[in-house]
Formats: C-alpha cells, structure tokens, sequence
C-alpha cells in the first residue's frame, strides 16, 4: 500500500536536532524500502480550475506561511496501521503541525 504524507507547518523551528531527527528517520525508511520520495515543496503555487471548458489559473501562495505545505513523503508500507504509526513518528520529530496522509492508488 502506498500513501502520500504532506506535512503542514506549525511545528517547533527547524534546528540542527531536528535536521539530525529528520536524517536519521529518512535513512532509517530508505534502507527498510519504505521510503519512495521525499522532498521539500515551495509557497508559491498555481491553483487551475475549470468550469463550462473554461480554465482559471490562479498564482499562490494561498494560505499564510504557517498553514502552507512544506514537505512531502511517498511511502509504500504493508498496511493503513503501518503507514498511521510512521505518521506519528514524523509529528513527533517536526513537534506539532498538521500532517495528511492519502491512500494512493494506480500503477506502481
């Protein structure tokens, strides 16, 4: 099963124990094969939407800096439990926040 975990802000401020936390938790799901992606994601966005065949593009960011999206993980993982206990490990680390976790579906 794989899931996309994105990361709101909202935790403590990153500093050098949170980037080792951080480092060791990434290698620790790369070398179990958990880890698929991983990456860090700017403020600025474009948001498209269409209606009628009419497309609307419309240039971010679109919520305060505290409430945008800053991170990001693909995992691949045995179960829904699985992925819920790595989630919880990653608030954890980063103190706080707001983290999504979707199921994701198609090829692999």
């Amino acid at each position: 099963m794989r899931f996309l975990m994105t990361n709101m802000g909202g935790g403590k401020e990153p500093d050098e124990q949170l980037f080792a936390d951080m480092a060791a938790f990434v290698e620790e799901l790369t070398k179990e094969g958990v880890l698929l992606a991983t990456g860090g994601l700017g403020p600025a966005s474009r948001l498209s939407s269409g209606d009628d065949g009419r497309i609307t593009v419309t240039d971010g960011p679109f919520a305060e800096a505290k409430e945008s999206v800053v991170g990001f993980a693909l995992i691949d993982v045995r179960s829904r439990a699985e992925a819920l206990e790595l989630s919880e490990r990653f608030v954890r680390i980063v103190g706080g926040g707001v983290t999504y976790m979707s199921e994701v579906f198609g090829p692999e």
